[in-house]
This record gives C-alpha cells, structure tokens and sequence, in this order.
C-alpha cells in the first residue's frame, strides 16, 4: 500500500450489527411460528411482511439475480450489473460475501435449520456486494443505510423500519 492511499476502515459496528440483526430475525421467526405479525415498534403498531424463505441454493441464485436486475436497484448501486454466484459455503457458522469474485457464499443446513437460507441474510450479502469501493467499513454507516434501503425496496417498509429502529436501539450508526 502506497502511503497516500487510505487505510482500509475498521470493522468497529459488527458486533453490535449482528446484535441487532438477530433481534430483527427473532421479531420475523416469532411473527411465522406464532402467526401474529403485529409488533410494536417504539410506539407504532406494525404489521410485518412476510420474509421469504429459500430450500436450496438455486432458489437463491434466483432470488440474487431478479434482486440485482430491479430497475431502482440498477439505478442506485452500480456494482448491481455485476453478477453474483450463489455457492454452498461448508461451514455452518455464518453466510458471507467474497468480494474478489463477487460469490456470496451460504450455508444449508446448521442441525435442524437452514436459518441463512432467508432473505434479511440474502439482503445483508447483497449489502456488501453493492458497496461502491472495497474500502468501506463492511459493517460500517453506508453499509447499514444499504441494507435498509435493500430491505425498504424488497420486503417492505415495514421490515426496514424494524430494521433501522432495532439497529439504532443497539447502537448501530446509519451514514
């Protein structure tokens, strides 16, 4: 790295956005398994859209390309006209993104669950994907702004604000 070129940015938001995203993925699981869909969301009554669910990886290559090819997100971001590949990732602890390659990389199955095999992890992949410079803090402000603007457009409103309203009470900075 040449001295004139930019640190890269820490990571200093990740704990508590995954804190946060947990919550937010709790708030969805509880809606489907109890089938009341009406939060409270500081003070406002909100009825959350519900969150797709996917069986293979396939289903979810499916997803990322009809994601990437929205006319308002091809418009916003323009690494969107960048494909991403869908791949198994063989551990079981986390989903992530390989920027070099632009594969986002999930896992099937923890025990009895495929809990990365849903849309609000999707979302947060494609989060990263999107950033504009490889720089960017991964967890950082115009990250997290990302994210709820991607999950504002798919899921719904709704599920952003319970989005932006969880990670501000963590803590969590927008940019």
């Amino acid at each position: 790295m040449n001295r004139s070129d930019p640190a890269p940015r820490r990571d200093t938001q990740r704990a508590r956005v995954y804190d946060a995203e947990q919550l937010v993925r709790g708030a969805f699981d509880r809606a489907e398994e109890f089938g009341h869909r009406t939060v409270d969301i500081y003070g406002s009554q909100v009825t959350l859209p519900v969150e797709r669910r996917f069986a293979s990886v396939e289903s979810v290559q499916s997803y990322v390309d009809k994601v990437l090819a929205l006319n308002w997100v091809r418009a916003q971001w323009d690494r969107s006209a960048i494909s991403v590949r869908v791949r198994i990732r063989a551990g079981t602890g986390a989903a992530h993104y390989e920027r070099s390659d632009a594969v986002l990389a999930v896992p099937l199955h923890t025990g009895a669950t495929a809990w990365a095999l849903r849309e609000l992890v999707v979302l947060h992949e494609l989060a990263h994907h999107l950033a504009p410079s490889p720089d960017e803090a991964p967890h950082g402000p115009e990250f997290c702004t990302r994210y709820a603007e991607l999950t504002d457009g798919v899921i719904g409103p709704e599920a952003a604000l319970l989005i932006r309203a969880t990670f501000a009470g963590c803590g969590v900075r927008f940019g």
